[in-house]
Formats: structure tokens, sequence, C-alpha cells
């Protein structure tokens, strides 16, 4: 019996379908190598590997390509400044560094130092309200490095992930000269808008949430869609900071039962006097949630919400007079091997460009249902139900037969 309900649901399984989308490509019609970007709405169709991206020319035959992720992208690294409350020196004794910190939480510290080559303890300690002091670090080394063509350079110390506002460095110029502190902060990478694609969603719904003093945005899109950063454009209040957490609802196991909860997968803060343009570990979901803090101020006005991704460009050599479909969304296909793939360092960067175009998304594949194995045919299934309904009979009369006996 249990067999019977065990191939019933195999048969089942097996029987529905993909969700297969093809697509044209639009070039030049000159031979050679050509470079494409992958439309997200292609992508979003895809397996999260792309594995089951394949390219066919008019005869069918597979044509070869491999994915570029470097093309076109730039990142803007930029050292930001945090503000210096103090710095006391006391000749012989030691060097007190005192400044703020404008995050949330904090696990490092990034100093810019003048060229030295001297080692020095230090101990690090925070504070809420700049008076009464906290242990963080105790007599510990930095040892600078310094770069040979520049003046300077910097050094990341570790620090246990805190909340304190201010934060005190104190070095030990005991036995050594000070050094010399330039400046405190972190480095904040962000790769610039116009290198990445905007990902459009179907539907955004905004709730506030007055006795817990938040925001909850629901964003939810046509498909799975891949996330490498979210951008805020905030109109109202002009100076405001508040926490923000981005995640979405899953289902987890515990203790043989099934439990709902919230993933959280990043995590940020609008700030007044940044950009509010955050990268993120990337994300592939349909539907994403985020939450702000408002305390007990009111909920901010948000006039946009942007999601961006990385591109992905697609290398592949085309021929002219030819006529090429995209075919992607068969969840059974495997990553392709390619003899391309061994030769793209030797590929020049700047390729003409070709385009996808024309993204369709169709129930039926008469390639992929040509291919299928006798299990995966309809047939198949509706015969597992006859031989199941046999089952099912054969066990009902032997049972009503025992129970007869029995009387």
């Amino acid at each position: 019996m249990n067999k019977f309900f065990i191939l019933l649901f195999i048969a089942n399984l097996s029987f529905a379908q993909d969700n297969i989308a093809t697509a044209k490509i639009k070039f030049d019609k000159k031979d050679g190598l050509h470079k494409l970007v992958l439309p997200t709405e292609l992508r979003s169709l895809s397996n999260d590997d792309l594995s089951d991206f394949r390219i066919f020319d008019s005869k069918k035959n597979e044509v070869p390509y491999y994915f570029e992720t470097k093309n076109n992208q730039s990142d803007n690294i930029q050292f930001v400044v945090y503000k210096i409350i103090s710095k006391t020196v006391v000749p012989k004794k030691n060097t007190v560094l005192v400044f703020e910190n404008p995050k949330s939480t904090i696990n490092e510290v990034i100093l810019e130092i003048a060229n030295s080559n001297i080692t020095k303890p230090y101990s690090i300690s925070g504070s809420i309200d700049n008076e009464k002091w906290f242990g963080l670090v105790n007599n510990a080394f930095l040892s600078p490095g310094y770069p040979e063509e520049s003046s300077s350079g910097f050094s990341t110390i570790s620090i246990p992930t805190c909340f304190y506002k201010y934060l005190k460095i104190d070095f030990n110029d005991k036995k050594t000269l000070p050094i010399n502190i330039l400046n405190v902060g972190f480095f904040n990478s962000k790769t610039s808008k116009e290198t990445l694609l905007n990902v459009s969603y179907k539907s955004k719904s905004v709730t506030e949430l007055k006795t817990e003093k938040k925001t909850k945005i629901r964003i939810n899109f046509d498909n799975s869609q891949i996330i490498n950063q979210v951008s805020f454009t905030i109109s109202n209040p002009k100076l405001y900071k508040r926490n923000v957490f981005l995640y979405k609802k899953s289902t987890r196991k515990i203790k043989h039962k099934f439990e709902n909860y919230q993933e959280q997968l990043a995590s940020f803060e609008l700030n007044s006097e940044t950009n509010n343009t955050f990268d993120i570990s990337q994300v592939f979901e349909k539907e994403l949630f985020i939450e702000i803090e408002n305390q007990d101020n009111q909920p901010l006005t948000i006039s946009n919400i942007q999601f961006f991704q990385i591109p992905i460009y697609i290398i592949s050599d085309l021929k002219a007079n030819e006529n090429y479909t995209i075919t992607t969304g068969n969840k059974d296909l495997n990553t392709p091997q390619y003899d391309l793939e061994n030769f793209k360092s030797n590929i020049s960067a700047k390729l003409p460009e070709a385009q996808i175009i024309e993204t369709k998304k169709i129930k039926n594949n008469p390639e992929i249902a040509a291919n299928k194995t006798f299990w995966q045919e309809s047939w198949f299934m509706w015969l597992c139900i006859l031989v199941g309904g046999i089952a099912i009979a054969h066990f009902a009369t032997s049972l009503a037969k025992d129970m007869n006996n029995k009387t």
C-alpha cells in the first residue's frame, strides 16, 4: 500500500512541467564573438546557477558560450572618516584617541597611520555617554604597514561586536615614541548604479505598525529574482537615522514540527547623511520584506525603492546569416561543458554587443517532451493509478475476509 502511494507521488512529480522560457538573439550578423547581457526577466526564469541556459542555432545544435561577470563593472571604494572627539598625547606615557561611532554596531576599526615601523601596545574601551567606559580589548599589539608608494597606510583593528556610540583607543608610549594617527574610519564599497541592472517588482505594500513603532514593506516580484543591491529615496524628514532589516519568510523544523519564521538577509542603516544605497549578499527570492525601526519618530516618507542586479554577460561565437534561440527553465539540465571556456583569458574584453530579445514563457516544450523517459509520460501515471486501484480493492477484499473469519 505504501509503495503504491510512493509510486503515485513520483509519477505526479515527474509529470509536473517546468517553466520553460525562450528568447532570440539580435546581433550585427557578422561572424565572430559577441557579448550579450542576460536580461533580468530571463534570468528570473532560470536556475539560480544558470545550469539550464542553452543557445541553439537554426539546426537545433548547441552553441558554446561562457558567462562573464567582470565586464563593465566598477567599484567605488571610499574611506569614510569617523568624527574624532579628542586626541590627547602625554609624552612618554600614552596617546588616547576618542571617536564617535555612527553605526548601530561595530566590530572593527580602520586607522590611517603615517608610515611607521613601530609596534604599539594598545587597549580599547567603549562608552554610551563618553563618560563611563567599558573594556573591549586589553594589551593588544598594532604593527602598522607602510606602502612604498604612499606616505601613509591603513591598519585594521578587530574588536568584539558592540553598540557603543563612543570608542577610545589608548596607545602605550612608554617605550617608544607616539605614532601619527591621521584618521579613523571604515572602507565603504559601492558598485555604481550605472553598471547594474534595475530589477522591477510587481507590487509594493507599506504597513505602519504603530504599537511596534515599525514600518513594514512587502515587495513581490513576478518570479524569483537575483538581488545584489537595494537603494532608498527618502523625501521626508530632512534628518533621520533608522535601523533597517531585510528578510524573507521561511520554514524550519524543530523537534519534528515545522514552524514559520523571519529569516534575516541583511541589515543596514538609513541615514540622511548617506546615499542610502546598500550592497547585500546575493538573494534569489520572489517575495521580500523590509522592516524599518522608527522608535518614537514619525515614519519615513519613502518616495522610491530600487533593486539592482549585477549583470551577467554571455560570450558566444555567432555566425552571420544564422538565427539563434535561447532556452532555459529545464530544471533537469546540468551545467554544460564547452571548449570555449578554456580560452576566455585570451579573448578581448571589447567585443561587439548582441541583444537578447522576445523573452517568452511557455508551458510545453516539444523538444523536452520528446526526450522524456517512459516514467515521465502521462500514460505511465494513469497506469500507476490503475495498478493502485487494483491493489486497494485487493487489500479491502482481504481485510473483509479476515474480519468475517474472526466473527
